[in-house]
């Protein structure tokens, strides 16, 4: 049995149905794995081959990916340093901190910024400068802002608090301007029938967006808001400016102590350890997204 190419002309013996066609197609996908693989592996090895050969090879290995100077910066056994791997618990307390508050605060700038009540107008100009004004300055600049501006104003226990909090403070403020326009992407994205049929089975605007507009709204920007989480998760560093002791900062005085840099070496991989497998997850539900899209453009 023949099929007949769209194109009018050329018949292709089970292109589309049954005989070799599946066989074929599976035969391609595999080709195009082992293809795909055989480069990743010769283009590694070219990589490799050129670091190897080059001139300051040696003195880069030595300075950069030294082991027994990683192992000494992991755990923190050469005297006068701090051990990288218990530092980087500094950064993910402060990830998951400033996640928590990120989403509640960006979730309110939303909403105000999506209401038409004239009664938050002025709300409304207010989240409007929040937005813009900590999306305009740069992270390092906010953080020096509120990890030195705080201390100095005497409030008693506003003043008073680490440096790591003062870190919380200033990720949470610069990361929910941007969080808040995803937000606002999300709930745009909900087409307006479905409000109007919310609001048509009685529910009051509130509860329409708690059981209608936000459930949809947040299944949409999941991959962006991981995005910035995982740049939230590296973000977390530049605390170390004021003084904490994070696993960059752990780097650092491992780096002017013994005058080597292997320990930023160990710090990268431990961010890494951190960073690849939410990036992994991402593209999951990306993925599965597109999918679901796909399955329901063609049901």
């Amino acid at each position: 049995m023949t099929d007949t190419d769209l194109s009018g002309g050329t018949q292709v013996p089970g292109a589309f149905g049954g005989g070799r066609g599946p066989r074929l197609l599976s035969g391609g996908g595999r080709r195009a794995t082992v293809i795909s693989t055989i480069s990743t592996i010769v283009v590694l090895a070219v990589l490799v081959l050129i670091f190897l050969r080059a001139p300051g090879s040696g003195a880069v290995r030595h300075t950069f990916f030294n082991p027994h100077d990683m192992w000494q910066a992991f755990t923190g056994s050469a005297r006068g340093t701090y051990s990288v791997g218990e530092a980087i618990w500094l950064n993910i307390r402060m990830f998951l901190a400033a996640e928590v508050l990120i989403l509640v605060l960006a979730l309110v700038l939303a909403l105000i910024r999506q209401s038409t009540s004239p009664v938050l107008f002025p709300l409304r100009v207010l989240s409007l400068i929040y937005v813009d004004l900590f999306r305009g300055v740069p992270l390092i600049l906010v953080i020096y802002a509120i990890g030195f501006g705080l201390p100095a104003l005497r409030l008693g226990f506003i003043s008073s608090q680490s440096f790591a909090v003062y870190g919380v403070f200033a990720l949470t403020l610069s990361y929910s301007a941007y969080v808040s326009e995803v937000y606002r992407a999300g709930l745009n994205s909900v087409h307006r029938s479905q409000v109007a049929a919310a609001r048509s089975l009685g529910l009051s605007q509130v509860t329409s967006l708690r059981y209608v507009i936000l459930p949809q709204a947040v299944r949409n920007i999941v991959p962006p808001l991981l995005n910035d989480f995982i740049s939230l998760q590296k973000d977390t560093a530049l605390v170390g400016v004021l003084g904490a002791i994070e696993a960059n900062q752990a780097a650092q005085i491992y780096a002017s102590t013994v005058f080597n840099y292997s320990s930023f070496t160990v710090a990268a991989i431990l961010f890494l350890i951190l960073t690849i497998p939410l990036a992994r997850f991402t593209d999951r539900l990306i993925d599965r997204d597109r999918r679901r899209r796909l399955a329901g453009a063609t049901a």
